[in-house]
């Protein structure tokens, strides 16, 4: 596909989790994906963004993953003949107990998905291993071959997890498990029977990542036929309780956990507020991952590229410096109410810095310039023709940005927040090696800000949502005093023409803003209840045939059209 900088595009981005297919299982999935490539294409969107697709864990987090290469479960479009293992029998067998009119109701439900899912995808697994051809059989070898490098420590792992009752805390398995050695050995002196036993559940768990990669490869042959591109997303960190930490432990940093400085944009957490968002991924031991040729990071931009035509790279200056804890996020309770001493001397004179060294020196700087212009060669290389979007948001050190168009990576532009000598950039001025949107997964929806702004004007929240709708107003050449506007007739119209207006090579519109929605998918720093669960109040082809919706894409598709990205 032709994803030149040169052409304006524009894309939707949306959570796969919250798509709601016409026969999907409680979960966006593929074949739900497969129905939104289509609308998005039909309004001329010629970009879908997902958020990571790799398998979650406990928390369900896209961006706390329990492996950087293994596709999650839950994502398999999962219905009669959907693989060439499932019949309609085994189908409809698995699903005679499952009330999927509530299931498909209100959030998901992961504990029920997850259940459902695993429950299809082992009887395609015994049909596999009883019925499939000599071609299937050797198809599937050629795999387990091709992919030995994480996914031999993948599929143990998984039989790990299996073993201490679905916990991927290896630190708290029994002691023969807690590391991959010892785990090794007691596997190695365990009967013959259950040596067998062992190695058909990994079988299992590669033959799952072989039917999850065949779906995602036809996805993104399809979404090439409907010339529309798959961007994907690759968090800068991976979680502390994935198969990589517990394969990899020398080229992982486990006393520090990474986040984020205190910001003053999100006033949802007191603990992010005061000190910063500790996300508790483990820090890289970059001198180790450098003796292997980064092969790690290698493997992980192959297994991306494979299915999405470009990717963004959550984080982006984490590969510069990142913001690090001595202490995991479930102590965060423990350190909200000390100063910075009781906090020094809860934890032995050890505080939260960057790592490997901060900005405040012209030599610091440069060292984190080059080491991180170092790492970024190496995923560029691997990506080959993908195009890489760096996700640079947050507190950004001044080399960042320009380090990131010297590479050809192109950074993001959130319109309220450009601002120079106090006035907001106008969007003919953004660099066309950039990204422009209103939002990402983890802000706030315009339409909730709008409501906040009039419903609770003298409120923090309040007085913050119209200072941020006053910008984005003036962005959009509207007069900031936007006590005379009508959202759907004024506010919105204009914000989207000047999106689309913009000189950023890709105009992006999260999924909620795009139909003026409310609801929010995660709130950073936080473990809100519907964080990751939030689904569309409407089906793909419920937003097809609504008068309401068919109004307001047609407006979008005119845009389009009017600024040059159809």
């Amino acid at each position: 596909m032709n994803l030149s900088p040169e052409k304006k595009i524009a894309g939707i981005l949306a959570p796969l989790f919250a798509l709601r297919g016409e026969s999907d299982l409680g979960i966006g999935d593929t074949g739900a994906l497969r129905e939104f490539i289509d609308w998005a294409a039909e309004i001329g969107f010629k970009l879908v963004q997902l958020l990571p697709i790799n398998e979650i864990g406990s928390d369900n987090s896209p961006y706390n993953a329990i492996s950087a290469m293994a596709i999650e479960p839950t994502t398999l479009h999962l219905a009669p003949n959907s693989s060439e293992d499932l019949t309609r029998e085994d189908f409809e067998r698995s699903i005679a107990d499952i009330d999927l009119p509530s299931l498909r109701h209100g959030p998901v439900n992961y504990r029920h998905v997850k259940k459902l899912k695993w429950r299809l995808l082992e009887k395609a697994f015994a049909s596999f291993s009883e019925c499939a051809s000599e071609e299937r059989q050797s198809a599937f070898q050629t795999f387990c071959e091709e992919e030995c490098a994480w996914l031999r420590d993948y599929a143990f792992f998984r039989v790990l997890v299996e073993e201490s009752d679905g916990s991927a805390a290896w630190d708290r398995w029994p002691v023969q498990h807690q590391t991959i050695e010892r785990a090794r050995g007691w596997r190695h002196e365990v009967p013959p029977d259950r040596q067998s036993g062992l190695t058909r559940r990994e079988e299992f768990f590669s033959y799952v990542q072989w039917i999850a990669r065949q779906q995602w490869r036809a996805i993104k042959s399809y979404s090439e036929e409907r010339g529309v591109a798959l961007m994907g997303d690759i968090p800068f960190g991976v979680s502390y309780y994935s198969a990589d930490v517990f394969a990899r432990p020398d080229e992982f940093a486990l006393d520090w956990s990474g986040g984020a400085p205190p910001e003053p944009t999100f006033k949802t957490d007191a603990f992010t507020q005061k000190w910063g968002q500790n996300w508790g991924i483990p820090l890289y031991r970059w001198s180790s991952m450098r003796a292997n040729n980064c092969q790690w990071w290698r493997e992980r931009v192959r297994a991306v590229r494979r299915i999405f035509h470009l990717f963004r790279i959550d984080h982006v200056q984490g590969f510069y410096r990142i913001y690090a804890f001595p202490w995991r996020p479930r102590k965060n309770r423990e350190f909200l109410a000390l100063d910075w001493d009781q906090m020094l001397q809860r934890t032995g004179g050890r505080g939260p810095h960057f790592v490997p060294r901060d900005d405040n020196t012209a030599e610091n700087r440069e060292l984190n310039k080059r080491e991180g212009e170092e790492y970024l060669r190496v995923v560029l290389e691997e990506a080959g023709a993908a195009r890489v979007i760096g996700e640079d948001l947050g507190v950004v050190p001044e080399y960042v940005r320009p380090n990131l168009r010297s590479l050809g990576i192109a950074g993001f532009k959130i319109p309220q927040w450009e601002a120079r000598d106090g006035m907001i950039v106008p969007g003919d001025r953004y660099e066309r090696l950039s990204v422009a949107t209103y939002a990402t997964h983890d802000h706030e929806p315009i339409r909730a800000l709008w409501n906040e702004a009039f419903e609770h004007p003298l409120s923090d929240t309040g007085t913050q949502a119209r200072a941020t709708l006053e910008k984005i107003a003036l962005f959009s050449g509207l007069n900031p005093s936007i006590d005379q506007l009508d959202f759907e007739k004024d506010f919105y119209p204009a914000i989207m023409d000047a999106l689309l207006r913009c000189d950023s090579w890709i105009a992006m519109v999260m999924i909620t803003d795009l139909l003026a929605r409310t609801y929010r998918f995660n709130i950073p720093g936080t473990k809100a209840s519907l964080n990751w669960t939030r689904r569309m109040q409407r089906s793909i082809a419920q937003l097809r045939s609504s008068r309401k919706e068919r109004k307001r894409m047609q407006l979008i598709r005119d845009l389009l059209q009017k600024t040059g990205r159809l």
